[in-house]
């Protein structure tokens, strides 16, 4: 299985969105809190080339987006070659 990596904040229907869909393909992802700032959202912000909205999803270190770009992927049969890939 993949690595998945989500970075969130509390009370976000997108974030809440994205995990439903992930756990519903049978997937724990990293998750990381940013509702507070600090260290952690400076990493999000450059490992998403700049984007400062939440959720942000990493598989396997390749940014996949946010909420709609992984609900786009799962219509478009793309979301579970990725989650399978080692």
């Amino acid at each position: 299985m993949a690595q998945v990596e989500i970075y969130t904040k509390a009370w976000c229907p997108y974030c809440t969105r994205a995990m439903q869909l992930l756990s519903a393909k049978g997937v724990e992802p990293a998750e990381y809190d940013i509702t507070m700032g600090g260290p952690k959202r400076a990493e999000m912000i450059d490992r998403a080339g700049g984007r400062t909205t939440v959720p942000q999803i990493f598989i396997d270190g390749k940014h996949i987006g946010g909420s709609d770009d992984l609900a786009a992927l799962e219509r478009a049969g793309g979301l579970d070659p990725l989650l399978a890939a080692t």
